[in-house]
């Protein structure tokens, strides 16, 4: 029992720490192609930052959705029901 308790907590440290690593990744890559386009053609910017931050809600979402399976894999774990 306390393998799969170590195992979940290394996989959750894992799922948290590489969502918030693609996620920074992500809004980097994204913020320097506006900052790109905008001063390319900067009558384009406002439509451009729509979608900029259209596209950083999403990902953030999936950063707080692996949060969320992460407090549900620390808090309910289903494979411990499996050792019994």
């Amino acid at each position: 029992m306390e393998f799969v308790i170590g195992m979940t907590a290394i996989s959750v440290g894992l799922l948290i720490g590489l969502g918030a690593l693609g996620v920074g990744i992500g809004v980097g890559i994204l913020g320097g192609r506006l900052l790109e386009s905008s001063a390319r053609q900067p009558e384009l910017a406002p439509m451009l930052q729509t979608k900029f931050f259209i596209s950083i809600g999403l990902l953030d979402a999936v950063a707080m959705i692996g949060v969320a399976i992460a407090l549900y894999f620390t808090f309910a774990n289903p494979f411990i029901g499996l050792l019994g």
